[in-house]
């Protein structure tokens, strides 16, 4: 890895757990109750690596228009949260998130009730957090930025196949039932996965609220 892939990465893997805890401690704010947040299994959240990332790269170094900054930081937000959205309802035949009931939404993937806070926070990581935590990381030896960012992917990596896995279960779940009701299909598949491991039920806490999408064309029973 070269100095600056290694320090991209540890900056997207900072990023994305925070955004984590953020989501976290809003959600024990709101219920009262800790949930592990986000579609992997460790404590990270890479919309937000992604996300901010996608800011300082596109946006490039040494920003002077702080209104440009933060109406960019939505636009790179808001098309992540829209394209994951869409991807994974694609891939696992399933709406994971709906804003759908609020205001200002754009097929229920975005809102403006969350792309404000896009432009707020990518305003700040530009500006105040990204510079303090590129100057961390260089106090940092380089062997020992080069040993903590492989074991930083080892770990990622293995996530990603682990949680995929997962979700494809979930999916054939969803493909086996030969129902047209969406809610009972919904009904069946949460049975299912209480039944299983944590890692099942890990995705139950975190998208509470999927919804079951219409395959288009009716099952034929045997």
């Amino acid at each position: 890895m070269s100095k600056e892939l290694i320090v991209f990465f540890l900056l997207f893997m900072i990023y994305s757990f925070l955004g984590w805890a953020m989501e976290v401690i809003r959600n024990i704010i709101l219920t009262k109750k800790f949930v592990n947040r986000g579609f992997l299994i460790g404590p990270y959240c890479p919309i937000y690596g992604y996300g901010v990332l996608g800011i300082l790269i596109l946006i490039g170094s040494n920003a002077k228009d702080v209104l440009s900054v933060f109406l960019k930081s939505i636009l790179i937000c808001s098309l992540l949260e829209y394209l994951t959205s869409y991807l994974m309802e694609k891939i696992f035949h399933a709406r994971w998130w709906d804003y759908s009931n609020r205001k200002y939404n754009i097929n229920g993937r975005i809102c403006l009730e969350t792309m404000v806070p896009f432009g707020i926070l990518g305003t700040f990581c530009y500006y105040f957090l990204n510079p303090l935590l590129v100057k961390l990381i260089t106090i940092i030896p380089e062997n020992t930025q080069l040993i903590l960012a492989i074991i930083l992917l080892i770990v990622y990596v293995t996530d990603n196949i682990i949680s995929f896995n997962v979700m494809s279960k979930i999916k054939d779940n969803i493909k086996f039932q030969k129902r047209d009701d969406t809610e009972k299909i919904r009904k069946n598949v949460l049975k299912w996965i209480e039944k299983n491991s944590i890692f099942y039920r890990h995705i139950k806490e975190a998208y509470p609220n999927f919804k079951i999408l219409k395959s288009g064309k009716k099952r034929k029973h045997k």
